[in-house]
């Protein structure tokens, strides 16, 4: 583990040597008060929850984080320096999560920086600050699993845009399973076995219980397997280009 948390430290570090972290954080940040507040209602709601800012981070990340993660190896392979990366003496797995991890930390400061608004629906109610934490937690894992598909999707490709494009498309999969309108359309085109399948996949299903606070193991087991199936998919890929 000592190589892969100097290399997240050195990665996490890379963010705030440049202007890329502040501007994500103030857009984020932004977006988020956007969509809580004003299209979200919070105050016209009068409910003290939380539903209002969660409902919308499975959108924001859609483009947030691919925008991210797009960096993590295409710039890499596009500037050389994965080639001296590789000369390091740390394995390919050892980066990868090193870089996987400091994206992840980051993030997570950017959430954090959304404490504000959990402050002001204690001080407008009573809420459930159970529900708010399985809320952030939930966000927070949803989060870890687009950077994971961003991160496989950045290994394929020199071109950032490339790999920004893919990643939406990727997580815009994942996304519109869980949406009613497409599980009635796959009803009608495919066996029932083969729609429950791919609504098992869908981000928005599994971040919706633990947004209401449903901690369930199958919820953590899911977003967990795909962190870990999509790192595993960055390692071959990663691979397969060192060998050419």
């Amino acid at each position: 583990m000592k190589h892969t948390i100097t290399i997240m430290k050195r990665e996490f570090a890379g963010y705030f040597a440049t202007p890329v972290a502040y501007v994500f954080i103030v857009i984020f940040l932004l977006l988020s008060g956007f969509f809580t507040f004003d299209l979200g209602g919070l105050y016209e709601n009068r409910q003290a929850d939380m539903q209002a800012f969660f409902r919308w981070h499975p959108w924001l990340y859609l483009f947030l984080v691919p925008a991210l993660s797009m960096r993590l190896w295409a710039e890499e392979r596009r500037s050389g320096t994965i080639e001296l990366l590789m000369t390091l003496p740390v394995t390919l797995p050892q980066a990868i999560l090193g870089k996987f991890l400091a994206t992840w930390a980051f993030t997570g400061i950017a959430l954090l920086g959304t404490i504000p608004t959990w402050i002001t629906v204690n001080y407008l109610g009573d809420p459930d600050n159970g529900t708010i934490i399985a809320g952030y937690l939930g966000s927070f894992f949803m989060a870890g699993g687009f950077l994971a598909i961003g991160s496989a999707t950045s290994g394929l490709t020199k071109n950032q845009v490339i790999a920004f494009v893919l990643s939406v498309v990727l997580c815009l999969s994942f996304l519109l399973t869980g949406l009613p309108p497409v599980m009635e359309w796959l009803d009608t085109v495919l066996p029932k076995l083969a729609v429950d399948t791919i609504a098992s996949f869908s981000f928005l299903s599994h971040f919706d219980d633990m947004s209401r606070g449903l901690i369930e193991g199958r919820d953590l087991v899911f977003f967990g397997s795909m962190i870990a199936f999509f790192l595993f998919l960055n390692a071959l890929v990663l691979d397969a280009r060192k060998a050419h």
